[in-house]
């Protein structure tokens, strides 16, 4: 039964509407339902891949994109997707002959340059394709590329000698030197053929290395049973994953590495966590080496390239893992021990790491530190397996049960604390294994989930917990004082349950003491980042904010905990309240400072790309309004390159040239942009651009003259020559000669019906 074509379109509005927003979450659930209407329909599958890929959804948005390969065989677009998203996750067979397709489409589009950037891709991945080198040496060789053709056809006889054939590869050099007699290599060629030596292999084009790392993570990460991985071993290949992302993005030819060139400009002397290009390079290098050497299980080698790494400057969760890791395991605990406490913050290695701390204080015999971070990493897995609305409830459980074991010192009950936790999630299939335990546990009352640690302690801490409900029953009923008082009693015996003190602090704002509970707050937050409890720390910070919109400093502080969490977004939205704020208050320049640091976070590879042009508007906007022109012009360069159809951009910039008397600059701004427009059929846009700016600038004659050369594309030939009549005639009256003889010609080569009349204006003009 077809679906209605009412509700697709509205739901296709919806999504475009969303995307245009940069809202790719609400775009992806617009989308998932215009197909619900129509399943097969390619336009809605293939913004459904491009909102999936925004998203980093890069696993589902490719079998989006194959399929729409397969409903649209002839075009070329959805299948280059195909190739890139594969790249993207590492599967290079799939992107190879994703690639080979995607070029041979074009081709027959007649597409010269797409088809040649996709077999480029192929080379970039393999460099020995034969099939992509052959390709691109024809169609180089039919546009008159000589130099390229050579290169590859050179390539080519590198391949066929390798696999035997001495004719064939004779074949390929001779019509190389037919093309180019005197180029040096080509001789150097066949001096190696004659001589009977091998030729240079094809060498890897720029771009090729994150992809490459890509496919050793992927091979790196196949687990060694079919039921998955141990914590530690899943937070080794989420580190490793995002390090081969890094690279990746870092990639010479990636679009993303172009765009941070840009950006590096407009944030220089920031510091901080942007790198120079120097120390990006020397990043690149040993991260790549050090996932080569991983590779080859050398992981004494790779702990020294991350190292290398480290002091080049790159400074990530992912990286102190790794190194974490790979310390403990070459026995070098004090190392091993600096670089965990690191990375345990990061939500992503918070489980993996605290196992590793665990073993680690468990090897040295300090058991009753070991006990607590099995304890941490048991509450940890715990929230996790639990439903979502549960594990805040179960996590601050744990509290009085930590706290109840500090003080524990019979070792053999803490070495059985750590062997119980140790074998219960030291497994693959230990979420499976959690999940049996809690259904062989006693029911509780109502909704309450009693912890996992119940069971591996027996601990009786149950009066703290009846104590918090008491306090709980009390502020219902409106006992505020009577609620403050029983916690008061509650906290002589549970001093450092932090539960308890976030309660009172609860108490103190229902009583109107907004400061005192902001203490409090601010005093359990520093208490929770201590412990390496990052989320229970932001929450309360995000209170306090509540509270006290302008408390700077612990803005501040929750953005370092969300960066720590790995809640980039997050961050970056603090950062554009704070410098909202700072805006409001006419602080200016601090607005800017703050928009530049959550620009340089961006670019630390694990945000939205999207916020790169909010944010550079947002500077470009403080630029104009502290008279700033020079600046703001470079911060709408970058803009221009991030957002090339930004109608509001290209004006600026046409209007910023025009202010600072840079007219040569503005008139290419201008034409650069119609070009754009042109190439997209919009001369209708392009003429109202160029309208819309001569109302700012009516004396401006190059915009008069460009006004009609649009026209004259247009057909609108008699409002052109209008337009230039007025023109030249306002040019003779105001003495610039030389202007009006430029637009006579303009008038001549459109050739009106009088075009005598101007060619004798014209003679008359130069003959005085």
């Amino acid at each position: 039964m077809p679906g209605r074509e009412d509700i697709f379109q509205k739901a296709m509005n919806d999504g475009h509407s969303a995307a245009w927003d940069q809202e790719w979450d609400k775009a992806a659930a617009a989308y998932r339902q215009a197909l619900q209407e129509f399943p097969d329909h390619p336009k809605a599958l293939n913004s459904l891949g491009l909102a999936l890929y925004q998203l980093g959804s890069f696993e589902e948005a490719l079998h989006i994109y194959m399929n729409v390969a397969k409903l649209s065989p002839d075009d070329p677009a959805p299948m280059e997707k195909v190739a890139q998203l594969s790249e993207r996750i590492g599967d290079l067979k799939t992107a190879v002959e994703a690639a080979l397709r995607a070029g041979d489409l074009f081709l027959k589009q007649r597409d010269t340059e797409k088809a040649l950037e996709n077999w480029a891709r192929v080379t970039n991945l393999n460099p020995e394709n034969a099939i992509a080198h052959s390709r691109l040496a024809q169609v180089h060789e039919k546009l008159g590329h000589i130099q390229q053709a050579v290169t590859e056809y050179l390539a080519i006889a590198s391949i066929i000698q390798r696999a035997g054939n001495i004719q064939k590869t004779k074949e390929m050099v001779d019509k190389a030197l037919s093309l180019l007699p005197n180029s040096l290599e080509v001789k150097q060629a066949q001096t190696l053929l004659n001589t009977g030596q091998l030729l240079p292999k094809p060498i890897r084009g720029k771009g090729g290395t994150g992809p490459i790392r890509m496919a050793q993570v992927k091979q790196l990460q196949k687990p060694k049973t079919s039921s998955g991985l141990d914590p530690i071993a899943e937070a080794r290949q989420k580190a490793l994953t995002q390090l081969a992302e890094l690279l990746f993005e870092y990639s010479d030819d990636n679009p993303s590495a172009q765009e941070r060139k840009g950006l590096s400009a407009i944030m220089k002397g920031t510091g901080g966590l942007s790198l120079q290009q120097s120390e990006q390079t020397k990043v690149v290098l040993h991260l790549g080496l050090a996932i080569d050497a991983q590779t080859k299980g050398n992981e004494a080698q790779a702990a020294e390239e991350f190292e290398s790494a480290l002091e080049a400057g790159f400074k990530h969760p992912s990286l102190y893992f790794m190194l974490g890791l790979l310390r403990f395991k070459g026995e070098r605990i004090e190392s091993a021990q600096r670089f965990l406490q690191n990375a345990v913050k990061h939500h992503d290695y918070a489980l993996g790491t605290r196992l590793l701390l665990g073993q680690l204080f468990a090897g040295k015999s300090r058991f009753n530190e070991a006990a607590l971070e099995y304890l941490e990493a048991l509450k940890l897995a715990d929230s996790i397996t639990v439903p979502a609305e549960k594990s805040d409830e179960i996590s601050q459980q744990y509290e009085p049960l930590i706290e109840a074991h500090e003080n524990q010192k019979d070792e053999t009950i803490l070495r059985k604390v750590c062997e119980n936790i140790n074998n219960l999630l030291m497994r693959p299939d230990w979420r499976e294994q959690l999940h049996k335990t809690r259904e062989q546990m006693p029911k509780q009352d109502g909704d309450m989930i009693a912890p996992l640690a119940d069971v591996i302690l027996q601990a009786q801490s149950s009066s703290v917990l009846e104590s918090m409900n008491r306090i709980n029953h009390l502020a219902r009923m409106g006992n505020l004082r009577s609620a403050m008082d029983e916690a008061y009693y509650a906290i002589q015996y549970a001093p450092t349950y932090l539960p308890l003190h976030m309660l009172m602090g609860d108490l103190l704002v229902q009583e109107n003491h907004d400061a005192d509970a902001i203490v409090k707050y601010s005093i359990v937050a520093h208490a929770y980042s201590v412990r390496g409890e990052v989320l229970q720390a932001t929450k309360l910070l995000r209170r306090i904010i509540q509270l006290a919109p302008m408390d700077f400093g612990s803005r501040s502080r929750l953005i370092d905990q969300l960066i720590a969490r790995g809640h980039t977004d997050d961050a970056i939205r603090e950062y554009l309240e704070l410098a909202a704020i700072y805006s409001r208050l006419a602080e200016l320049d601090l607005a800017r400072k703050t928009y530049t640091t959550a620009l340089r976070v961006v670019q630390q590879g694990n945000a939205n790309r999207d916020w790169n042009a909010h944010i550079l508007q947002r500077m470009a906007d403080i630029d104009l309004q502290r008279l700033d022109w020079k600046q703001a012009l470079r911060v709408y360069e970058q803009l221009r390159t991030i957002t090339p159809d930004d109608d509001a951009t290209r004006r600026q910039l046409v209007e910023l040239n025009l202010r600072m008397a840079q007219n040569d600059k503005a008139m290419n701004e201008l034409e650069n942009y119609v070009n754009h427009l042109e190439s997209q059929n919009k001369n209708d846009v392009a003429i109202l651009f160029i309208q819309d700016t001569l109302k700012e600038h009516p004396d401006q004659p190059l915009l008069k003259r460009a006004l009609a050369v649009q026209f004259q594309h247009a057909g609108r030939i008699e409002e052109a020559i209008s337009l230039l009549d007025v023109l030249g005639e306002t040019l003779m009256q105001s003495g610039n000669k030389k202007g009006a003889f430029e637009v006579i010609n303009q008038i001549i080569l459109m050739n009106p019906p009088n075009v005598e009349e101007y060619r004798k204006l014209l003679y008359q003009m130069q003959n005085g």
